[in-house]
Order: structure tokens, then sequence, then C-alpha cells
């Protein structure tokens, strides 16, 4: 219980100050299109030098804990995804807010992102001697299959068919091989100069989500003004119908935990995985995709839930559980903090102040949140082309702004014009960008894995052996069964 000597220290007025300002600034740029989580802390890391460590860190994770809520912002009101990991909100937060309940998703995103938080947090505190050993075990092999169970999450995706949403996501992972090989260096698919560095992640993002959403509003003109009335919900009635949701809750905590623990998988695989285990689980599937609030609440929970465990690796053995904790460690770093046992020994004042903040974060978050969540009217009367000059700035804003290549506003454009004219005849966005997620994190562990391998029993015995690969196998298999009875079942009703 050594956590509770050092609670008093994040509520020192600097380091309160700094938890605020740090959560504040972390949700209004997780609301902006192309500020990804990672992007947000490498940015603050430069100004964390002349802090004390306590204060560094501090800063650097509330932005983390709130950027990851943040996100949800612009899926719900724009159908933005404000990061990867808020890919699988857009589902069911976009159609809530189209019949009126904008204000009655960001509750439920922000109640969910808590509930998550604070479960994954706790996991951090209690359990991360024993974790650790437990994320330790996650070898090239390992990552290939998760990243293939991923895969058999896609054809879900699509709520209208899963053969769309399978062509969907082979275009996805087409789009990941282009570029250069990260393992062999070989250059693929390269039918321009401006595509030699490959598909950034958030410019794929941005194109096929934002573009597509101007070129509609511009296309109709103006917004049909009685589907966003604002239907008027207590917080309090969202938070009882909230914690009623336990199965959502549980499902999506839990996959959040777990996906967070292993090294480089990160938010938007967890958020993902939950949307689609709750929609397997749920008694409505065919209300998936239309508003349905536990879609909300289990990819919110599962994204804020993998932040804590996400830590747990980087902390103690200096292996980053997500893209976000791999740019922290740099944080540890300059301020002369090297993940081990002296984090825990040496330096347990600047940790644990480090994950109590983390805690306290939480409930800042949840606050702001559901103020952020009354002020939702304002974004949902803004006149139309108002809204769509506003994307398109912040689209190629946020797109420029990740590596200052004007060939990422290139490819971003050309995307989102692709996928505008595909949502014609059907197709979405989401499964592309899981392809485009999945595939490049299939292919380097497929060929770290080989190589690995040729020295062993050759790659069939070493992607098959162990129980966690086994393990791993076995829910890709269950899971491709159940798409398919699944759609037998539709197409015969």
């Amino acid at each position: 219980m050594e956590f509770i000597g050092y609670f008093s220290n994040v509520f020192i007025f600097e380091n309160l100050l700094i938890l605020v300002l740090g959560t504040i600034g972390g949700l209004l740029m997780g609301a902006a299109p192309g500020l990804s989580p990672t992007m947000a802390v490498a940015l603050l890391i430069p100004f964390t030098f002349k802090m004390s460590p306590d204060q560094g860190l501090i800063m650097l994770g509330a932005v983390y804990t709130a950027t990851v809520a943040g996100g949800a912002i612009s899926a719900i009101l724009l159908k933005i995804p404000g990061a990867p990991a808020n890919i699988a909100t857009v589902m069911d937060g976009y159609p809530m807010a189209k019949s009126g309940k904008s204000k009655e998703a960001l509750h439920y995103c922000f109640i969910s992102s808590f509930i998550g938080g604070v479960i994954g947090i706790i996991i951090l505190i209690f359990f991360t001697p024993i974790l650790a050993n437990f994320a330790l075990k996650f070898g090239p092999s390992h990552m290939f299959w998760i990243a293939i169970f991923g895969v058999t999450v896609i054809a879900t995706l699509d709520s209208n068919s899963i053969i769309k949403g399978l062509f969907s996501g082979a275009i996805g992972l087409w789009l990941a091989t282009i570029g250069y090989d990260s393992v062999l260096g070989v250059e693929r698919f390269v039918f321009n100069p401006i595509f030699s560095g490959g598909i950034n992640i958030i410019a794929a993002l941005v194109g096929l989500f934002a573009i597509p959403q101007v070129l509609s509003m511009i296309e109709k003109k103006q917004l049909d003004s009685d589907q966003f009335q604002m239907e008027k919900k207590s917080i309090v009635q969202s938070i009882i119908y909230n914690l009623s949701r336990i199965k959502a809750l549980v499902v999506g905590s839990v996959s959040g935990v777990i996906i967070g623990l292993i090294p480089g998988a990160g938010g938007q695989i967890a958020g993902l995985v939950s949307y689609d285990q709750i929609k397997k689980l749920s008694k409505n599937k065919e209300n998936f995709g239309k508003g349905e609030p536990d879609g909300i609440i289990a990819a919110e929970s599962a994204n804020n839930a993998m932040v804590g465990p996400s830590l747990v690796p980087l902390l103690t053995l200096g292996v980053p559980g997500s893209p976000t904790a791999a740019v922290l460690l740099g944080g540890l770093l300059i301020h002369g903090m090297f993940p081990g046992p002296d984090l825990f020994t040496i330096y347990a004042e600047t940790t644990w102040t480090f994950i109590n903040s983390l805690l306290v974060a939480q409930f800042m978050m949840l606050i702001f949140g559901l103020y952020i969540s009354g002020l939702a009217k304002y974004v949902i009367k803004t006149p139309t082309n108002f809204m769509a000059a506003a994307i398109t700035i912040l689209a190629i804003f946020g797109t420029y702004s990740v590596q200052h290549n004007f060939a990422d506003v290139i490819v971003m454009l050309f995307l989102g014009v692709s996928m505008f004219f595909l949502s014609k005849f059907g197709f979405t966005a989401a499964p592309i960008v899981l392809g485009l997620i999945l595939g490049p994190i299939a292919e380097t562990n497929f060929s770290q894995a080989k190589i690995i391998a040729d020295t062993q029993e050759g790659i069939f015995r070493y992607l098959t052996s162990g129980y966690l690969n086994l393990t791993i196998i076995t829910l890709c298999i269950i899971s491709i069964v159940y798409g398919i009875v699944s759609e037998m079942k539709r197409k015969n009703a």
C-alpha cells in the first residue's frame, strides 16, 4: 500500500494546476482530428525539460488519459474520430447524434471512459509485478495471431454486408503494404514518390472519415434541422443507465486491460475488439450501427481501461504497451529515470505520484467531459457551410502537422474522395482503417517470426506451439465461425 503515502503529492498546488490544465488541454487536443494521444504527448515532451520529474510526468499522464477520451467528441458530433482509438465510437455515436442524442452519447462516452480508466489504473497499482511477467510472454508469433484475430473482426464491422466488410478490410490491408517493408526494406506499390513513405495512419484516418463527411455536407447543401434537435437527458439519468449496462462495461474494461498489457497493441485494437465482442454477445445485434449505447460504452471503457495496463510493461521492463506509452518512455528518460526496479525504490516518490495522478486525472476527465457534453448543442447548430470549412481546415492542418509533409495531405485528400464514392455503393471506412492498422502488425511480426523459426523447427511449428498461441488461434476460429453463422442467420431471416 506504498502508493497511499504519496497520494497527497498530487494535491500540491502546482501539481494539481498542471493536472487540471493537462486534462482540459488533452480533451481539446483529442477532439481535434489528427491529434492522436501519441502525437499530443510527443508535442508536450519538450515543455517538460524545465519541469521537475513529478510535474512533467503528471502533465504527460493527464494529457494521455484525456486525449483518449476527448477523441470521442469529434467522433460523435462530426463522424470523425479524434484518434484511431475512437474509430469504434463513430459506429453508434454519430447515429445517436443524428437522432438528437448527442449529449446523451457524450455522457455515455465520458462515464464509461471514467469507469474503464479507473479499473485500468487500479490494475496498474496492485498487479504491476505479476502482469509484467505476463506481458513478457508475448513474442512475434503471439502478436501475429492477435493481428489475425483483429482481421476476423473486420467482417462484422460493416453491419450491412459481410462481403463488403471483408472487401473494405482487404483494401486496408493492401494500403498497409504501400511503401517500404519494415523488416526487409523492399519498396512496394510506390506508384508515385508521394507514396514512398507509405500511408500514414493519421492521414488515412482523417481522410477516410473527414473528407467524405465534408463532401456529403456540400452535396446535401444543408442539414435536416429536425434530425439534430437536442433531447434533454440529465447527467443522473445517464449515470444510472450507464451503470446498468454491466455486460458492456465488463466486456470493454476486460478487453482494454488485456490488450493494454500486450506490447505495441494500442487503444485502436482495444476499442474495435470490445465493440465486436459486445455486438456478438448482445441480444439486439440489429441495433448496432444505428445508435446503440452499448457500442459506445464498450468501446470507450476499453480505450481508457487500456491506459493503465499499457504502462505496466513500460515501468517494470521498459517495454511500452502502446505507441503512446513508448513516447512516455522518452519523458522518463529525459529526467534520468530508467524503467525497472529503481522506479519503485530510488524513484518511488516520483513514480507513485505519477501513478496516483493518473487516478485523479480520471475524475478530472469525467468532470470536464460532462461539462463539455452540455456544449454539444453549439457544435450541432453550426451552419453547414461553416462546419464544412472548419472540418476541412482541421483535416489539412492535423494531417500536415504529423510529419510536416505535404505529401500526407495529398494522400489524405485522395483517400477521402475515394471513400466518398465508395460510400455511395454501401462501403464503410472502419474496416479499411482497421486493415491499415493491423496489416503492418501482422506482416512485421510474421517476418520476425519466420526469421526466428528458420533457426528452429520451422514456421508452422513456431506459430502453433505453446498454450498462448493455441488460445489466440482458438479465438480466431471462434470469431470466424460466429461471423459465418451470424451472416447465414441474417440472410435466412
